[in-house]
This record gives C-alpha cells, sequence and structure tokens, in this order.
C-alpha cells in the first residue's frame, strides 16, 4: 500500500466528520430571502383583499403590490452549508444572528408583534388614505393584540377603542397601564370601549405577571375612522412595512379611475399618522421580489435608497418616496409619463 492511498484513507473519515460537524453545527447567522409580492387591489378567494364599508368604490384594474421578505425566524440557526448557500446568491444576505434578534427573543414573540404592527400599519394607512382625501380622522388609544389565556381574553378585542378606565378618560397608553397597575389585587377593573358602532363597558380583573398587574393586551394608537376599511392579506404576513403600500391601495379604491394607469406598481415603507414614509429591513431582498414579479416603478423609502439602488437594475424603475403624498405624486407622475423625472436620492434636501 502506498503513502498516498494511506493518506486519503486516514484523510476520508477526517473529511466525513468535518461534513457532518459543518451541517449540524448551528452558527450565529440570521438570513434574508425575497418574499413573495402581494397585489392589494386584487382578490382572494373570490373576495376583495380591500373591503369598504361607509364609501363608495372603485374598482379597476393595474396593481399595486406589497413586498415580504423570508427572514430565519429567532432560535434557528444557519448550517454552514446554509450560509454560504445564501451568500452565493446575489439576492439573500447573511446578517449575524444578534443583529437581527436578542438572545430572549422566540419565533411567537416575533409572530405576535408581526400581527400587532400589522393592525396598526393597516389602520394608520386607512387615516392617511381618508385624511388625504378630506376625512376627518381623530386619533384614539385602542387595543391591538389580546395575548391568550389572560384575564382580556374572550373581553377585549383587537381594535377597540378604550375610552374610559376606572371611570377616568382616556388619553394615553400610560392611562390604561396605571389604571390596571392601581387596580387592588382580586378587583376587577372597568373599561369602557367603543367597538365598531357599539359602546360597552367590560371587567376585566388583572393578574400577577413578573411581579406586575396585566391583564394581557397591547396598546397602541388608533383611529375614530368615519368609514371601515379591511385589509384582508395572509395572516401569516405581520410587521409595519407595507404602510405606504395599503394607503395607496385604499385611496385608489376610494378614487374613481385607475391610480396605476393598469400598471404594475410595487414598494414598501412603513407609514405615519402624519403620513412620513419610513424605513424597513430587507429593501434589497424586496427590490428582488418586485423585479422577478415584472414590477415597473418600485418606491423606497428616503433612509433605503442607497440599498435600494444597488439591488436595482433598467428594468424597474426607482422612485423616493419620503411621504404618502410624494409617493402617490410619483405614481400619478410615472403612469402619465414612464420616462418622467422622479424623486431619487439626490434630490433629498
Amino acid at each position: 500500500m502506498n503513502q498516498r492511498l494511506i493518506a486519503a484513507l486516514v484523510a476520508a473519515p477526517l473529511v466525513v466528520v468535518l461534513v457532518l460537524v459543518a451541517a449540524l453545527v448551528p452558527l450565529p447567522f440570521a438570513t434574508y430571502e425575497p418574499g413573495d409580492t402581494f397585489d392589494v387591489l386584487a382578490e382572494d378567494g373570490g373576495s376583495e383583499i380591500i373591503q369598504v364599508d361607509g364609501a363608495k368604490v372603485y374598482r379597476d384594474d393595474g396593481q399595486l403590490r406589497m413586498t415580504t421578505v423570508l427572514v430565519s425566524v429567532p432560535g434557528q440557526r444557519k448550517s454552514l452549508f446554509d450560509v454560504v448557500g445564501t451568500w452565493w446568491d446575489d439576492d439573500d444576505a447573511v446578517y449575524p444572528y444578534d443583529a437581527i434578534y436578542g438572545e430572549e427573543d422566540t419565533a411567537e414573540e416575533s409572530d405576535i408583534e408581526g400581527q400587532v404592527e400589522m393592525v396598526s400599519s393597516q389602520d394608520t394607512a386607512t387615516a392617511v388614505a381618508l385624511r388625504e382625501l378630506g376625512y376627518d380622522v381623530p386619533t384614539r388609544i385602542q387595543v391591538s393584540y389580546v395575548d391568550e389565556d389572560t384575564p382580556a381574553d374572550g373581553v377585549l378585542q383587537a381594535r377597540d377603542v378604550v375610552l374610559q378606565a376606572a371611570g377616568e378618560r382616556v388619553r394615553t397608553g400610560d392611562d390604561i397601564v396605571e389604571a390596571v397597575q392601581a387596580t387592588p389585587a382580586g378587583d376587577t377593573l372597568s373599561l369602557t370601549v367603543a367597538r365598531g358602532d357599539d359602546e360597552r363597558q367590560v371587567e376585566v380583573t388583572p393578574e400577577q405577571v413578573d411581579g406586575e398587574q396585566r391583564i394581557g393586551v397591547r396598546i397602541g394608537l388608533g383611529f375614530d375612522l368615519p368609514v371601515d376599511v379591511q385589509v384582508n392579506i395572509p395572516p401569516a404576513i405581520g410587521g409595519p412595512s407595507a404602510g405606504l403600500m395599503f394607503a395607496l391601495a385604499i385611496y385608489d379604491t376610494l378614487t374613481p379611475g385607475s391610480l396605476t394607469d393598469g400598471r404594475s406598481i410595487a414598494g414598501t415603507g412603513t407609514i405615519g399618522p402624519d403620513g412620513a414614509v419610513g424605513p424597513i429591513g430587507g429593501i434589497a431582498q424586496k427590490v428582488a421580489g418586485a423585479r422577478a414579479d415584472d414590477g415597473g416603478l418600485f418606491l423606497v423609502p428616503p433612509a433605503d435608497w442607497e440599498d435600494a439602488l444597488a439591488a436595482g437594475d433598467d428594468a424597474m424603475r426607482l422612485a423616493r418616496a419620503d411621504t404618502f403624498e410624494a409617493g402617490l405624486e410619483a405614481v400619478q407622475d410615472w403612469t402619465a409619463d414612464p420616462d418622467a423625472d422622479l424623486p431619487s436620492c439626490e434630490d433629498a434636501g
């Protein structure tokens, strides 16, 4: 037996061990990949995604597509093969795990936060679109999420507007927290809530959790909406980053004519009550997803412009949208003339 064969026989088990280690040992990285895009103006299961009660609607052709990112879930550590495969794809991204998640983050908590943010995003988008149309839309404090198996479960619902707590008017979320904390152990707390067109009084008994009184709700900013708008997208999708596209789709649904002129427009960005468009994560993956679905125009939050520009190409126009009004104007300009000058990073003052 020659020395080469001996060396090969000795090395082979070591190679097998290294391959197994690479495949099985988790590494502290998280990954981003392009997700699906969803036309918010379309139908899902035979029903329009945007449902309106209380105003005339105008259905038309064209697409306003929200974009998503496939993010590895909290607690899921990647193997070397996973990391290398993701890194090799130009449309994917690899990040240190602790740059995306904290050590105590869980998949369940991430899902809940995503649902809370989605409720807030849809309501804020509705308020922004209605205000643009001239409606008066006062702000309110509302329930964004009810935790299961808590005192509020079965008593309160998401989007309940909290008007009073312990007989006192609610002006901020802290008013509710203070009322819960001030309730003696074992006593009930009276809340007056508005649910749709009905106003009702409910009773909840706070429980002790980690030394604090809690009733099991997440509180957020809501609105007294003069028009009831529901955005029915797949429940697995969460987060606030579709706010801008929701607002544009709601505006289009409530106005005559086609905002898109029958074309495909995609984008991303959170939406604030004042219409400001905020940054999101995974802009490169969202641009790639929109390009794969033949998007003609992509609306970009101002803070994400440079990363979007690096991910884009000549197949799809990019336009910076600082606000809802700026995004609306960019869409109108582009549909009137696909070669029109559109806001870019260089235009920022």
